[in-house]
């Protein structure tokens, strides 16, 4: 084993044990009264004391087992600046809008880059028990079981995931475009958790996903399984939603993909 690859290994078991520990508060907490919820970005883009919950719990392992490391997480910030040119990205609850309002769509996402990008990816779902994870140069796995994505470069026979943003005028900006895609593909779903897009993708339950404002900690997991598993990601640039975007897709609909997102985006105000 390479030292990258042994490294890799180190933390994908640390962000296995940290998902599930997390997993396991969050679903403790899931259809019970929210407590601490206030909002962030906009007054719809909200955090709740089990976001920060997990955050703790997750930030502290990492900590304790691997204190040089660099942190980036959605509720913490930059935690840790780090000295080993590994950086984490965590996203302890991906959905909160989902988890609080008791929607079944919400995940832990935790992933590790290095000097040449994504090197571990785990996305977990405690409600149906599933966990995906992947290192790069290795195979995607859910529950242990190899993903191995099949080829297609029919858009139109695909199911297609998306999001949309907080941001009442970048929102209404996504929906224009993705009017513009509808066309093209079989059919249209909006999850509300990026990261369980993206690690649907690696399995097969949507052929692609698309969205405009991600953050890094939404996809670094996703883009890592999804790599994995044969499919490809792509990121896409800053357009009239005003934040750059990414792409997935199982192997031979990126380029179809991408065409349509592209020419969508023609006469949006």
């Amino acid at each position: 084993m390479t030292p990258d690859a042994h490294d890799a290994a180190r933390a994908l078991d640390l962000a296995l044990r940290a998902a599930h520990i997390a997993g396991g508060q969050l679903l403790a907490r899931f259809g019970g009264p929210a407590e601490g919820v206030v909002a962030k970005s906009t007054s719809t883009d909200l955090v709740s004391d089990a976001d920060h919950e997990a955050d703790e719990t997750i930030l502290g392992m990492i900590r304790a087992e691997r204190p040089d490391d660099a942190i980036l997480s959605e509720e913490s910030g930059e935690a840790v600046a780090g000295t080993t040119g590994i950086r984490w990205l965590v996203d302890p609850l991906d959905g909160t809008t989902n988890y609080l309002w008791g929607y079944p769509q919400w995940a832990v996402s935790i992933a590790c880059h290095d000097e040449h990008g994504g090197l571990m990816g785990v996305v977990h779902d405690p409600l149906r028990g599933e966990t995906f994870s992947a290192v790069r140069g290795g195979a995607a796995q859910m529950d242990g079981r190899d993903l191995v994505l099949a080829a297609s470069d029919d858009l139109g026979q695909a199911l297609l995931g998306t999001g949309f943003g907080y941001d009442a005028v970048r929102r209404r900006r996504q929906a224009a475009r993705l009017m513009g895609v509808v066309p093209h593909v079989r059919d249209v779903r909006r999850g509300g958790s990026a990261a369980l897009d993206m690690a649907w993708v690696a399995c097969g339950r949507l052929d692609a996903y698309y969205e405009f404002g991600v953050n890094a900690w939404d996809v670094a997991a996703g883009a890592v399984i999804v790599t994995a598993a044969g499919g490809t990601v792509q990121d896409l640039p800053v357009g009239p939603e005003g934040a750059p975007g990414t792409l997935a897709a199982r192997p031979g609909l990126a380029t179809p993909l991408r065409a349509a997102v592209d020419a969508a985006a023609h006469g949006i105000e």
